[in-house]
């Protein structure tokens, strides 16, 4: 699944400018599918301006590439929405997202394509599954269910003055659609297959797609706990799916950044990592931050690979990992956010968005911290990382030798991960974080660079020094271009 979320540091040749927005979205949604065969795209109306008419614009202006690949059957467009009960002011988004939906089927099928004639009555929904963010009950997904289909296509046989809706306007289809709910705290992780049972019921589907976040629990939690929530969560997924016998399709939110997933052309671990999980997104970074040729494999390399099941955890020993490295997550975060929302100013948009509400992940109020905040996930790490500090060693001086070996069947990536991350560490770091925390971190890390044999990157590491040197004189300029410069070492922004 492509997505646009904006963690590059490079732009692709088709955005003239370094925002991607309006049509050069549409761009990008075709160039993934056509240049790198990802089979899906997320089209984002939950946190940004969104184009209502992306079908009708796709179809009309690539029309030879979709007479061959049928949107709704070969590749996929997914809508992600506002969820009304956490985001009120975007609660109509939701409404005009739905009400888009039958008119893409329209466009669809005078469009036609492989398997139809034009204007085919039976022409396949271009669209017909929508994700809702930050999902804590079944009621929120029911809600979105039962109001499309008794409002938006159930319109259809509504008397109207003389006539029915129908009769006047024309065939509403689909006649329903698929909810993916995406849970994206501890809470709603863990309790995701309950959760989904209850949305279940009364219900005759084929299938369930189930999203699971991995950057926003990282920035509420810390990066390791993420991994032990999410190793949870798709066990006990696919114990309901054993139980129910109906598929449970795990979707994981992945970034190229370690602390957000470690997901890259380069580094396809996840596949080993999450046997289970059906679907991985293709973000920014993974897109543009590599040679296309790359890229294109490793999307060849996701799709091809076969579902399997999850590599088996014990829970009692992930879940009391989570928590303790949580907790000491939390405490050096308290710490360290005055400097990281000072730095992160300075790390270059990539998309138009809006402020997303009800996770502290962005710009939200920390969970039991009193107050504190911070930025965006890909803000946050591109911000610590600028200052040769990767994100993923928060929390983990509380671990001992016996948790690290646990780790090494709970978390197969664990070491290979740390290492992608340890090699942009500098001890320059110290000029410019608080001390406290680098001094309760600094055994673990010389532990580890020494284990692992972590050779530093040289080029990023002068690029720190000058970047600290530029944020301590007040060069704005500057600094904002040697943080996008590092960046490109690193191949993703945050």
């Amino acid at each position: 699944m492509s997505t646009q979320h904006p963690d590059n540091a490079s732009m692709p040749f088709f955005s003239e400018t370094p925002v991607i927005e309006g049509d050069t979205e549409i761009k990008e949604a075709y160039y993934s599918f056509s240049h790198l065969r990802c089979t899906e795209q997320m089209w984002d109306a939950e946190g940004k301006e969104v184009d209502d008419y992306v079908v009708r614009k796709l179809l009309s202006r690539h029309e030879e590439f979709f007479k061959k690949n049928v949107l709704g059957s070969d590749v996929f467009l997914t809508l992600r929405v506002p969820n009304p009960s956490v985001e009120h002011e975007e609660a109509k988004v939701l409404l005009e997202t739905l009400e888009s939906i039958p008119r893409s089927f329209d466009v669809a099928r005078s469009f036609g394509g492989k398997g139809s004639g034009s204007g085919s009555a039976d022409a396949c929904a271009p669209v017909f599954e929508i994700i809702l963010p930050m999902t804590s009950s079944a009621s929120e997904m029911n809600r979105i269910f039962h109001y499309y289909r008794d409002f938006v296509a159930g319109k259809e046989g509504k008397p109207l003055f003389d006539t029915t809706v129908g009769d006047w306007i024309g065939r509403f289809e689909p006649k329903q659609i698929n909810v993916i709910p995406l849970f994206e705290t501890k809470e709603q992780m863990l309790s995701s297959p309950a959760i989904v049972e209850d949305y279940l019921k009364g219900k005759e589907l084929d299938y369930v797609r189930v999203f699971l976040a991995r950057s926003d629990p990282a920035l509420n939690y810390g990066s390791l706990a993420a991994v032990m929530f999410n190793k949870v969560a798709v066990q006990r997924l696919y114990d309901l799916e054993l139980r129910l016998g109906i598929p449970l399709l795990p979707v994981i939110g992945v970034g190229s950044c370690p602390f957000r997933g470690n997901l890259r052309p380069d580094n396809t671990n996840c596949l080993r990592g999450y046997p289970s999980v059906q679907t991985f997104t293709i973000q920014s970074a993974f897109k543009y931050d590599y040679d296309e040729e790359k890229v294109r494999k490793a999307v060849a390399e996701i799709n091809e690979a076969q579902r399997g099941k999850p590599a088996p955890v014990d829970e009692t020993a992930c879940l009391d990992i989570a928590e303790r490295t949580s907790s000491a997550y939390k405490s050096q975060i308290s710490v360290l956010a005055p400097i990281v929302n000072q730095i992160a100013s300075y790390v270059p948009q990539r998309r138009k968005r809006k402020l997303h509400i009800g996770l502290f992940g962005y710009s939200r109020k920390m969970q039991g911290m009193n107050g504190v905040s911070l930025p965006r996930a890909i803000s946050f790490c591109g911000a610590l990382y600028s200052v040769g500090f990767p994100p993923e060693l928060l929390g983990l001086n509380v671990l001992s030798g016996k948790d690290f070996d646990a780790m090494s069947e709970t978390y197969k990536n664990f070491q290979s991960d740390l290492a992608d991350a340890l090699r942009y560490y500098s001890d320059d770091c110290v000029m410019v974080l608080p001390r406290t925390v680098i001094a309760q971190l600094k055994p673990t890390i010389d532990r580890f660079r020494t284990e692992l044999g972590i050779v530093q990157d040289k080029e990023h590491a002068l690029l720190v020094r000058e970047i600290i040197d530029a944020y301590a004189h007040n060069r704005s300029r500057e600094l904002q271009e040697l943080i996008v410069d590092a960046a490109r070492i690193r191949k993703f922004l945050g």
